[in-house]
């Protein structure tokens, strides 16, 4: 199968592409490589999948020097042209929509760069599917969209209308928009909300880094909510073996779709989402304290009051994506860290 992958120098998308590539697929990876945070860690990522950042140009496919099977382009999905044209000469068999301005707390600083990303940036993933017949789509939603919702866990099936930041707000209009192209072209889509995600080549703006770095580092780790939170941490493995799941396997028409009392995870179209998360919440302390036994560290907290834009605890209700693919996360969360860590001294040489 031939997979355009975006936002391959990303976290998630590196270990998505890693994984497709190790089982045979060709993959195109995208990415703008904007520095919404250091570059470097996105070079790193892309030099595993054989990618020389030295021959990095705009509109220009680079050859892997790893895998056969690989080539990189760097275009930003606002660029309507290039998106077009990628379409146009690749013939893909199925898109994994992963790139997007990401961060909840930086939508407050930065709204106009989320509306570029990701709202025109899927839109224009949305119409290359869209004229160029690729029926197979699956992209990043976020646990966000939940908003001001409190009952938990999180159900597919929950109403997500009150969102609590422009970064949830734009993933929320990605759902519909996808709804939208499902129903008046047949487009199968799938959306994934996920929860936190953690591990190896992690994103330096999320917890898991900002905590390590700050310990190792001998400085005060930030507590938010002083530490009444939760979150359904999953690790980076278990998330795309649930990507790949819904990648095999296209959405469809659901004829159980009650359009006078409607689910708003299914349709009558082929349009489905899905929460991909571990099913397991975790205090933030408790988190705290794993990162802290594995490191051989105490951290040193400054409690502080919610942020903007935060949510108390995630949770994910996974049932849906286990009826349907029997996905299970089986990584605990000691092993997990263990992982990361394993990668952050080596990486960042401590």
């Amino acid at each position: 199968m031939k997979i355009l992958v975006t936002g391959t120098a990303g976290f998630i998308a590196y270990h998505l592409a890693l994984k497709l590539l190790k089982r045979g697929d060709t993959v195109i990876g995208l990415d703008n490589i904007n520095d919404y945070y250091n570059v470097n860690l996105k070079y790193a990522r892309l030099n595993k999948l054989g990618i020389d950042k030295n021959e990095l140009e705009d509109n220009k496919l680079i050859n892997s020097k790893t895998y056969s099977n690989h080539k990189f382009i760097k275009i930003d999905l606002a660029d309507t042209n290039s998106i077009y044209n990628l379409f146009k000469n690749e013939n893909f068999d199925a898109v994994c929509n992963l790139a997007a301005q990401a961060g909840v707390r930086y939508s407050i600083e930065n709204p106009h760069a989320y509306i570029d990303s990701n709202i025109k940036g899927f839109m224009n993933i949305l119409e290359a599917c869209r004229h160029n017949n690729v029926s197979n789509l699956s992209y990043a939603s976020s646990s966000s969209v939940y908003g001001l919702n409190k009952s938990q866990p999180f159900k597919i099936s929950d109403h997500t209308d009150h969102p609590v930041s422009l970064y949830a707000a734009t993933k929320k209009s990605n759902e519909m928009m996808a709804h939208t192209y499902s129903h008046l072209y047949n487009i199968s889509t799938t959306g994934l909300r996920f929860f936190t995600v953690y591990g190896p080549y992690g994103r330096p703006d999320m917890a898991p880094m900002l905590f390590a770095d700050a310990i190792l580092n001998d400085r005060d780790i930030k507590v938010f909510n002083h530490g009444n939170m939760s979150r359904d941490f999953t690790y980076i493995a278990d998330i795309v073996d649930g990507i790949i799941k819904v990648i095999d396997n296209p959405a469809k028409a659901n004829k159980n779709f009650d359009a006078s009392n409607p689910n708003p995870s299914i349709s009558s179209a082929p349009y489905r989402i899905y929460n991909i998360g571990n099913n397991a919440p975790v205090s933030l302390m408790e988190f705290i304290e794993t990162l802290e036994k594995s490191i051989g560290i105490k951290a040193k907290k400054n409690f502080l009051s919610m942020q903007d834009g935060d949510v108390v605890s995630t949770y994910a209700d996974t049932s849906d994506l286990i009826n349907d693919f029997e996905y299970k996360p089986n990584t605990k969360l000691s092993s997990g860290i263990e992982q990361f860590l394993i990668w952050y001294r080596e990486f960042y040489k401590k």
